[in-house]
């Protein structure tokens, strides 16, 4: 995702109302995310469809590595090669 330009890419609601189409073929060119305000406060983002899910991605394997981190950290590691024997015999 690209880095968020505040000058650009933060606009009130009624502005977002009136150029809506507009706004929607911004996100998608940029990649930027657009950060709608109402009454001078943040109140919704309008992020590319792709962006989230490469969002989403990086969020999941970023719960993986953590996941792993705990395990290892508890004593529930696998050695290389006890996984190589187990997958071994099951074939």
């Amino acid at each position: 995702m690209s880095r968020i330009q505040l000058d650009k890419d933060i606009q009130p609601l009624s502005e977002f109302r009136s150029k809506v189409a507009f706004y929607f073929d911004k996100v998608k060119k940029t990649k930027r995310p657009l950060i709608i305000t109402q009454n001078g406060k943040s109140a919704a983002i309008l992020l590319d469809v792709s962006e989230y899910e490469a969002m989403i991605d990086k969020i999941e394997v970023l719960e993986d590595i953590k996941l792993a981190e705990v395990q290892i950290n508890k004593g529930f590691e696998i050695s290389h090669q006890d996984v190589k024997k187990r997958f071994s015999k099951r074939a």
